[in-house]
């Protein structure tokens, strides 16, 4: 990629991750870590294995963010429950970069996009009452 568009892609995802709430940030990592795990599988197709382990390393930061980014106090039984597909998710990565095995990152990908797809079913009015409770937990546990 050339300097010019390197900069103008940087400058262009500053400005959306600027200018988003949090549900917007949670679908921007979603999808940075599905597009990850496609460049890794190609990457393990090609056998390019430095580009592999660089890709699947960046999925996996992203997924362990959205692990990090959870609130069992607020999300209950579904935050601890994706907590627990996150952590799944994260041992799937480490055994596909240590066996080079696109099939596990395969299901990785299955897996966050089935999340994505049901994150971004959430209607705007249900995340506005979710943020505002979130605000109101927080601001009661001060």
């Amino acid at each position: 990629m050339n300097k010019k568009l390197k900069g103008y892609t940087q400058n262009s995802l500053r400005e959306r991750v600027a200018g988003a709430d949090p549900y917007q940030l949670i679908q921007m990592l979603m999808a940075g870590a599905l597009d990850n795990l496609n460049y890794a599988k190609g990457a393990i197709e090609r056998k390019d294995l430095e580009k592999k382990g660089q890709y699947i390393s960046k999925a996996s930061n992203i997924i362990e963010s959205l692990r990090a980014s959870l609130n069992p106090e607020v999300g209950g039984d579904v935050a601890d429950n994706l907590e627990q597909l996150y952590l799944y998710m994260l041992d799937l990565l480490a055994d596909a970069s240590r066996n080079n095995d696109i099939e596990k990152t395969s299901e990785v990908h299955t897996l966050l996009s089935q999340i994505k797809s049901s994150w971004d079913a959430i209607p705007v009015s249900a995340r506005q009452e979710a943020e505002a409770q979130s605000m109101h937990f927080s601001a009661v546990g001060a």
